[in-house]
């Protein structure tokens, strides 16, 4: 049998197989409050043959927020919300954590009553949009605005933010949390020299540029404890205005860290265009010597590429995002070697079923 589909352990979790549900935006939330509803328990649950699925990122805070209707995990009311997506997953049998996500620059002032977004420097992504939607649901992309550079007390009060978030989290029914580290969001902006200009002990040096996803880490660590935590990062996405000539030997020095406090898992999230970098063997060579706990990789990974990957021990879990919006079902279509549907791209961000739960599963013959 293939290695994608053997039972394996992330820290004290048993998994039914190595197939992940990466993170994926979906933009469904009930108003006002963000609140996940019965919909997303259904979506989920649907998809809860995966061994470990990851939420849609999930605001710690008020200005955390960067797109419309994505869900937080800060209030009693989101709390409550999303205790009937956990429990419908686990009755499936998989394992699922919390994406947790600060948007730092990646926002505009519609979601933070009129103020600026906050970010390391007050710099603004070039060509980079969020996506804003009106009360009756219908949405535009917009261009970010500049943000205003982080004070101390911003820093720190973030940075329990996450660890707050974090413990309603873990009440909410989730088995841990993964911190959102990439894809050109906050902590991604602290860790790239682009977007990290300061002069203080958060900007400059890579030690500097990686103290606050440390600190981060070390805050929820302490909350939940560090089996309970993962960590996404993107050391070779360049999207959102985030070329950093620095940022590969960043992320491996992360690794090290990480592994120091022993997480649960580290998480690399890898382009997945048609013509994105080929991540080099040496990189994966590397982070595997530094990361020695669980590492899952997600981008655009076919059956083939995962077991290659798997069979290499380069990676321990794969992570699948868009095959697993239109088949909800992919373990067994995998399994089975059946054909996989497609996604209807239109329907991706809001809106309410369609394009969401009623995904058909395949009959198997």
């Amino acid at each position: 049998m293939s290695k994608l589909f053997e039972h394996t352990q992330l820290k004290h979790l048993a998994l039914q197989n190595r197939v992940v549900m990466a993170p994926m935006t979906r933009a469904r939330t009930s108003q006002p409050g963000n609140i996940p509803n019965p919909m997303m328990a259904t979506y989920y649950q649907q998809r809860a043959s995966a061994g470990l699925i990851i939420s849609e990122a999930t605001q710690i805070s008020d200005d955390a927020q960067g797109y419309s209707f994505t869900p937080g995990v800060y209030t009693d009311e989101q709390v409550a919300g999303w205790k009937p997506v956990t429990r419908a997953v686990k009755a499936q049998g998989a394992a699922m954590f919390c994406q947790l996500w600060h948007v730092g620059r990646v926002s505009h002032p519609t979601f933070h009553n009129g103020e600026l977004p906050i970010a390391p420097s007050a710099l603004a992504p070039v060509d980079t949009k969020v996506w804003i939607a009106d009360e009756q649901g219908k949405g535009n992309m917009v261009d970010c605005a500049e943000p205003r550079a982080m004070t101390q007390a911003d820093i720190d009060r973030v940075i329990q933010d996450f660890a707050y978030s974090a413990k309603r989290a873990i009440e909410a029914g989730f088995d841990g949390v993964e911190i959102h580290g990439g894809n050109g969001y906050l902590i991604d902006q602290f860790l790239r020299t682009n977007s990290n200009q300061r002069s203080d002990n958060y900007g400059g040096s890579r030690e500097n540029r990686l103290r606050f996803l440390l600190e981060v880490v070390e805050a929820v660590c302490t909350e939940i404890g560090a089996d309970k935590v993962g960590v996404r990062l993107a050391p070779f996405i360049t999207f959102k205005d985030m070329n950093c000539p620095d940022i590969v030997p960043t992320i491996l020095e992360a690794s090290k860290q990480l592994q120091a406090r022993d997480i649960a898992y580290l998480h690399l999230s890898e382009a997945d265009w048609d013509d994105a970098p080929v991540i080099p063997e040496s990189f994966r060579i590397e982070l595997r010597e530094r990361f020695t706990n669980t590492i899952i990789v997600a981008g655009s990974y076919t059956q083939a590429r995962a077991e290659a990957v798997l069979d290499k021990g380069y990676a321990d879990l794969v992570a699948f995002g868009r095959p697993f919006v239109a088949n909800p079902d992919l373990v067994s279509r995998l399994k089975n070697h059946q054909p996989l549907s497609n996604l209807d791209g239109a329907t991706l961000f809001g809106g309410d079923h369609h394009g969401y739960t009623d995904y058909a599963a395949c009959e198997i013959s």
